[in-house]
């Protein structure tokens, strides 16, 4: 995440992580609680021109977008074979706007800060024995393993931008899934090393 943290100040930024995160829980529950296509387009818009408020920073993640839409896209695709159209247009821009206000949080949060706000969600688990530093921990990884995807994505797609002159799609799947194995290798041998398993 700290790759995709925008050190350019938005309007966001100075909202405090707590309340962003709310935010997207609340945004996240009614995405799932409404189901009219015509309301969820409304709604996909008003995030998309949230997203767009935010500026340079916005705009230079703007690829990231291109392949949600693109999963919208098999997605109705799919519907439509099955002859469920409405129902695939309605997943399409839930998936759409859940993932733009994702990615608002984490170009406008720190890292650090949304960690503090789980741990300090989690504490009072404590008091029942849930061990919620490993929680936090597997969190934590969640989020640096999501980074990771994206940063080696973006390079490979680079890579074959500057052989090619165009961007690599689908076919840099291969190549991605062996290098997040291999980092996922490497981050699982650190770990048992670092506690003696």
């Amino acid at each position: 995440m700290r790759s995709l943290y925008s050190e350019q100040q938005t309007w966001m930024h100075a909202i405090a992580a707590w309340i962003k995160l709310a935010v997207l829980s609340v945004c996240g529950t009614l995405l799932v609680l409404v189901e009219r296509p015509v309301h969820l387009a409304i709604a996909c818009a008003v995030v998309l021109l949230i997203f767009a408020s935010l500026g340079r920073p916005a705009w230079r993640r703007v690829r990231m977008l291109v392949g949600v839409a693109i999963a919208g896209g098999l997605i109705v695709g799919f519907h439509w074979a099955l002859g469920t159209t409405p129902l695939g247009v309605a997943s399409a821009l839930r998936l759409a706007s859940a993932a733009t206000l994702a990615l608002m949080l984490t170009l406008t949060t720190r890292f650090e800060d949304l960690l503090a706000v789980l741990e300090t969600l989690m504490h009072p688990l404590q008091r029942f024995g849930v061990p919620t530093e490993r929680i936090a921990l597997g969190l934590g990884l969640m989020l640096r393993f999501a980074e990771n995807f994206y940063v080696q994505w973006q390079r490979l797609d680079d890579a074959y931008r500057a052989r090619a002159g165009h961007g690599g799609g689908l076919r840099l799947l291969a190549p991605l899934t062996i290098r997040t194995l291999q980092t996922a290798e490497r981050v699982a041998d650190a770990l048992a090393a670092r506690l003696g398993r």
